[in-house]
């Protein structure tokens, strides 16, 4: 008997198993040799082999080096002729194992230049109606003239060095290859032309105010050495307007030479501060750097106003030094408003600082500094303290843009002085944005002319941290019981574009320069799809500390995506593969939902499937051991005759609990009353965790998150069998919209009615 019982066993469990296959199988087709899809293999044909410069582990090798760029300028701003004329001399010093046999300098500027091909790969149409200045623009002016002007090129002796100019990129030919471990001095002088940003919507520039005033926000300006690194060698890839910046370390001793009534500031710190001051302004300074709670006024805007009257002839040399910056930008004008505010960080302090015209009041001296103090707070909790001695916010028009230590950013009350929430929080939001890039790819120094995602998307996921921080400090900016109306992070704010034309997307893993929909790609996306896996994948204590690990890794490095992912996953222990390669890689969309539910119930009789299983292979049922059946509602098993929901009414159980479990154990065993089965789709492409929210009859709700390992056997369908001792009377998938799921038609069960158009109008009528 023993044997047959044993025979029974094996041959149910068979049984099972193979049902167990055929339900969660990847339904998957594929022709023979086709090559395998499965969403959870491991990214090692995406990822480079680790080597002694970059490790498995994300971090950097034993091996890992850098270039490094030292630069020592003299720069005179010509007001009058709105030309800037700069001479530097560059240190360059290669760190690297390979023998270099010339350098490439950078010349952005020559984006703008009469001859620059960068129009030219840009379509254009002609619209049925256009604004005049556009059309003016487009088609009667000659352009403006705004490259470089490369007048010398010499080495440290004075001899004038070979070079050729390829559009956006100088190659240096040396006298000699510069070996491992040595430095090579050159010097360059060149001039341009200052390009008005307003018009030309540059990154840098000059606007120009009522009163014939003119404010200079100024980057880009000097011929810049291109990286050099294990990854690619030389980075060379031309400026064609969008893909920003790979740039190497250095340090600067910077002389900025401007009419002699403009207030500047710029990337370092001040060597020439008692000159350049009055006594007032020293007295002013001085508090400043005590005041952690309120910005001080450096310059007034009644003295801003009174030096906007007179246009000096004199000029002033500003004498600034930066250590270990990859960059170099200044803003002035004579019209600035000056005000700075300390920050605690760590053991000392650093100064929060706001330059903005009187035009910009009373808005930039309510929320600038307070918001740049507030920024580098976040980012600091979030990431490492930050190194740098200031952080500097300059209001200019329709400006939002970068540099180390210095950032130009929108946001002005209009000509009547109203400030609109749109305005305000504009404002607010993009000095978040762009003070959190002094992070990166200021200091964690991604190639952003290859991969825009891993500083604009980084820093845009942090934004949305700093902002809701933000409105918790500053409730008085928000309004009473409000949260900061963040655009991007939260997962339902990106359905939109995932939901899109897939002939208009490209995969995040995308250079900036061929994609479309640059916004959604390179900052919504890739922010949105980090902030799912700090609140729902991983949750805030894993990620938090990985992602710390990655940035404290990496400060004063050039990391590249890999890096990242890799150190993501070695710093949590949680396989993120799929989650990498769904996001990032392709532009597949989420769409989770519930297919259907049955209901089931409990009996001691024996199912027609199982007695016919029997049969075929010769076995009793009074051969068999205690069993349990389950019969579909509605299916032919089904007779409410000979069905109970009550588990101590199925005499086969009570058997088998009352020969096998000891007493004083039974009172701990549950007393389910109700079975179901859930069948759980996946429309969509990308595998996500299943958020389910059972809601029962008594009013009580349970929710539980099935990893998204659960599609890792079938991509399109799985099944969950749900024990419950209440009734359920409505499922919910991704109830809190965590997911970025496209389509939530399908999220519930039963079935959502869709309102007609006249009962979504009594709705929000009666919810008004």
């Amino acid at each position: 008997m023993k044997l047959i019982k044993l025979l029974f066993l094996s041959t149910l469990f068979l049984f099972s198993g193979i049902v167990f296959a055929q339900d969660d199988s990847n339904s998957e087709k594929r022709a023979p040799g086709h090559y395998n899809t499965n969403r959870f293999k491991q990214m090692y044909e995406e990822f480079s082999t680790p080597n002694m410069f970059r490790t498995a582990s994300g971090a950097p090798g034993p091996n890992y080096y850098q270039q490094q760029a030292d630069y020592v300028m003299d720069i005179e701003l010509d007001d009058k002729n709105k030309k800037i004329i700069g001479s530097e001399t560059i240190t360059y010093t290669n760190n690297s194992p390979d023998v270099l046999e010339y350098l490439w300098v950078q010349l952005d500027q020559n984006v703008r230049a009469k001859d620059s091909k960068s129009p030219l790969i840009e379509t254009s149409h002609a619209a049925p109606t256009e604004m005049a200045g556009s059309f003016v623009k487009n088609y009667m002016e000659d352009g403006f003239d705004g490259g470089f002007n490369i007048t010398e090129v010499k080495d440290e002796n004075g001899a004038a060095l070979p070079h050729m100019i390829n559009q956006t990129m100088m190659r240096i030919d040396m006298p000699k290859n510069l070996n491992p471990g040595e430095e090579f001095v050159f010097s360059i002088k060149w001039w341009y032309n200052i390009n008005d940003h307003v018009v030309g919507r540059g990154r840098s520039g000059y606007e120009t105010f009522e009163d014939g005033n003119r404010g200079y926000v100024i980057a880009q300006f000097y011929p810049r050495m291109a990286v050099y690194n294990d990854v690619e060698g030389w980075q060379n890839s031309q400026f064609w307007g969008r893909d920003e910046f790979a740039l190497p370390f250095g340090d600067f001793d910077v002389n900025i030479t401007v009419p002699s009534d403009h207030i500047l500031d710029a990337t370092g710190s001040l060597q020439n501060r008692k000159e350049i001051f009055s006594k007032e302004m020293m007295d002013r300074y001085d508090a400043a750097q005590k005041s952690f709670d309120k910005p001080v006024m450096i310059v007034t805007q009644t003295e801003a106003e009174a030096a906007a009257k007179n246009f000096s002839k004199a000029k002033r040399t500003w004498k600034f030094k930066a250590e270990n910056v990859r960059d170099y930008a200044f803003a002035s004008s004579r019209k600035y408003i000056w005000d700075m505010m300390a920050v605690k960080m760590g053991s000392g302090s650093v100064m929060a600082v706001s330059l903005y015209p009187p035009e910009s009041n009373p808005l930039w001296e309510d929320w600038s500094t307070r918001t740049v103090a507030s920024t580098l707070e976040t980012y600091s909790r979030m990431t490492f303290e930050y190194p740098y001695p200031k952080a500097i916010s300059v209001s200019a028009k329709n400006q939002g843009m970068e540099y180390p230590m210095i950032c130009w950013n929108h946001g002005r009350p209009d000509k009547d002085g109203y400030i609109s929430d749109r305005t305000k929080f504009g404002m607010i939001s993009v000095i978040v944005h762009e003070v959190g890039h002094n992070y990166f790819p200021m200091i964690v120094n991604s190639d952003e002319r290859q991969w825009t995602w891993m500083d604009e998307g980084l820093n845009t996921f942090l934004q949305y941290v700093a902002e809701q921080d933000f409105g918790e400090t500053y409730p008085e900016a928000i309004g009473p019981n409000k949260k900061y109306p963040s655009r991007r992070g939260p997962a339902k704010n990106i359905v939109d574009y995932m939901a899109g034309d897939q002939g208009t997307m490209a995969p995040i893993m995308t250079k900036g320069l061929n994609t479309y929909n640059f916004g959604a790609n390179a900052y919504a996306k890739p922010a949105t799809a980090l902030n799912i896996l700090r609140e729902t994948i991983m949750g805030r204590e894993l990620f938090d500390f990985a992602f710390k690990t990655y940035s404290h890794r990496w400060m004063f490095k050039h990391p590249t995506p890999e890096d990242f992912f890799r150190t993501m996953e070695d710093a949590s222990a949680v396989d993120l593969d799929w989650y990498w390669r769904e996001w990032f890689y392709t532009t597949d969309y989420v769409d989770i939902g519930v297919k259907d539910v049955k209901k089931f119930y409990v009996t001691s009789k024996m199912n027609k499937e199982v007695q016919k299983m029997l049969e075929d292979r010769g076995i009793q049922e009074s051969d068999l051991p205690p069993m349990v059946y389950m019969v579909e509602e509605g299916s032919e098993d089904f007779d409410e005759r000979e069905l109970t929901s009550k588990l101590d009414e199925i005499q086969t159980l009570k058997e088998y609990i009352n020969e096998n479990i000891p007493p004083e154990e039974r009172a701990n065993l549950k007393h389910p009353n109700y079975f179901y089965k859930v069948s759980f789709e996946k429309p969509g492409g990308i595998p996500m965790p299943i958020i389910a929210q059972y809601n029962y009859k008594d009013g009580t709700s349970e929710r539980i998150v099935y990893p998204a390992q659960i599609w890792r056997k079938n991509d399109e369908l799985i099944k969950k069998v749900i024990a419950s001792e209440k009734e359920i009377v409505k499922i919910e998938v991704d109830p809190d919209q965590e997911t970025a799921d496209i389509d939530t038609s399908n999220n519930s069960w039963p079935k959502q009615k869709e309102l007609g158009a006249f009962e979504k109008f009594k709705k929000k009528k009666k919810s008004d």
